[in-house]
Order: structure tokens, then sequence, then C-alpha cells
């Protein structure tokens, strides 16, 4: 009698659990994230893929795109989400798209993100460098030039970023386009250069951004420094923010906070997944720690999911909240 009540009560729950699966909100929607190529950020890319499957949709590997393609990719409702909306950074790549009119963004995922300008300690010392307008200076300048021109060789931003922009515009406002060259391409091929540079003693002079593995390799304080600029000045969209901080230094750069952003049509059908798009929340430490084990070597596919999986298990219960709280929005 007591196992056939034990054989009745699994059969009872094995149905509900069935019931349940098929009421999941996600079933048979399809969702497609895109992200850049910076593969650095499919870790963050991927714990929204999981919340989503939690609910019950099907989500493709992240499709990888550059910004404004993705932007405007969303927008027309070709992809439905990317997870690394940078704000203001993206600001003219996101109203150029269609901004609040075709996106759903709400929530903050990431806070904290900084970027900006940076010598090697060594030399930012000797020679009393502190802002980057001092080398319009030529004698200065010549320190970083690493292809002979004599004018000092920044490694900048891929064209596409938005940084490139930001850094365009600085050069010309603070007179420095007859002293630094902005070096574009690929920035981890032009980065591992610079590093390499730096390990030779030799001056280095770069932009980077956090959260991404450099500031764990060249480390600001110890290795490198933050130059300042010496006022605030943005292009586009950005040309009225202050981005001096709160303790009075400026580099150059407001801090950024980076966003979800959906298919706006897409989330007013797909109410659990706005509402787990505007829940989620990603310690930037936590990135910080992820990137470096990529540069490690543990940057294969497999350990990325294993990355993804770790931080889940060690978050459970904050991770299932989310998934509850979606789940629990209205219909």
């Amino acid at each position: 009698m007591r196992r056939t009540a034990l054989l009745a009560a699994a059969f009872t729950t094995l149905a509900a659990s069935h019931v349940s699966a098929a009421d999941l909100p996600g079933k048979g929607i399809t969702v497609k994230p895109l992200q850049s190529s910076i593969s650095e950020e499919t870790f963050q890319t991927l714990l929204v893929s999981r919340g989503l499957e939690k609910l019950g949709y099907t989500v493709e590997q992240p499709s990888e795109v550059d910004y404004n393609v993705a932007y405007t990719s969303i927008a027309s409702g070709d992809g439905t989400f990317i997870a690394t909306n940078w704000q203001p950074l993206h600001d003219d790549m996101y109203k150029s798209a269609g901004g609040d009119a075709k996106f759903y963004r709400q929530g903050t995922y990431v806070e904290g993100a900084a970027q900006g300008y940076l010598i090697d300690k060594k030399t930012a010392e000797k020679y009393h460098i502190t802002r980057i307008d001092q080398l319009k200076d030529p004698k200065l300048a010549k320190l970083f030039d690493s292809n002979g021109d004599g004018k000092a060789d920044l490694t900048g931003c891929t064209p596409g970023w938005g940084c490139e922009a930001v850094i365009n515009h600085q050069i010309q406002a603070y007179g420095l386009s007859n002293t630094v060259t902005h070096n574009q391409g690929n920035y981890s091929a032009m980065i591992a250069d610079t590093i390499t540079r730096f390990k030779e003693g030799k001056p280095i002079l770069y932009y980077t951004w956090t959260p991404y593995w450099v500031s764990d390799v060249l480390v600001p304080g110890r290795d490198v420094v933050w130059l300042q600029v010496p006022y605030s000045s943005m292009p586009g969209a950005q040309k009225d923010i202050d981005t001096k901080l709160p303790n009075g230094a400026n580099y150059g750069f407001p801090v950024n906070v980076m966003h979800i952003v959906a298919n706006k049509a897409w989330a007013e059908k797909n109410p659990a997944a706005a509402k787990l798009f505007s829940e989620m929340k990603l310690p930037i430490a936590d990135i910080n720690a992820q990137n470096s084990r990529m540069h490690q070597g543990q940057s294969s596919e497999a350990d990325i999911n294993a990355h993804v999986d770790g931080w889940i298990k060690a978050h459970q219960a904050q991770f299932d909240g989310w998934v509850k709280d979606a789940l629990a929005a209205p219909k």
C-alpha cells in the first residue's frame, strides 16, 4: 500500500513538472542574442541566456556583430537582445537606431565601468606626467613613439566600439593632433604589443576599460597610472556630460553603466523576459575575475560555459529569485 502511495506521489510530481514545463512563458519562442566581437562579453551574455532558458525560451548561441549593427538588428527585430549596452558611451548608436521608441531598457545590469588613458608608472614619475595634454610637448610625446615618426603612439580603440569617437574628439579638443597618433585596429593584438613593450622597459601609452583583463596585467598604481584630462570634452550625444569625478579628478570619460537592451515590441509580448532583463545584476568584479581566467587560457567555449555555471551555482538563490520574479510577471 505504502509503495503504491509513493508511486502515485511520484507520478503526480512528474505530471506537475510536465505541466509547469509546458506552461513556461518562453515555450516555443526562440531568442537571438547579439554581442560584439569582444569574446570577454560572452560571459555576461550567456548568463542572461541561462535565465531565459529557465523561463522556457530556446536561446541561440550569441551572434557576433559590431555594436551599431547589433542596435539596428535589434530595432528591426532581427536580433532579440544585447547585454552590453554601455551608457552613455553608446548613446549615439542607441539613438540613431531608434532609441526608446524601438528598445526596451529597464534596470542596470553592471555598474562602475571605467575607461581612459594610461601610461607606465616609471615614465610618469620620471617626467612628472599626470595629464594627457602634457603630450602637446613634442619632447614628451616622442617618449611614446614606437614607429620612429616622432609622435606618441596611443594604443587606441577598435573602430565601431564607440570609444574611438571619444578618443578622436579629445585628441582634437586637447590640441594633440600634431603629437599623438591614435592607433586603431584589432585591440587585443595592439594591447599584446603594448604589454610586450612594457616588459621590455619601454614607455607605453594606451586606452583601456573595465571590466577587462588588461588592468589585472598592467595594474594601475603598481605598473601604470591613469592620466587626467584638462577639462570635460565629449562628442555627439555625450557633449554636455561633465566627466569630473566627485573627488575632483577627471579621466575624460564618465563612469558608465551597462544595460540589457531588447527589441521593445518583443519585450512587450514577453513580459517574463522583460522582467528578467530589468532585475539581473552582475558585479563588475566578477566580470573582471572571469575575464582574467580567459586571459590565462580558460577561453574555450566549454571554459566560458563552466564559468557561467559556476557563477550561477555560487549565486543560486539570487539567480532563482530573478527567475521566480520573471515567472510572476503580469501576463
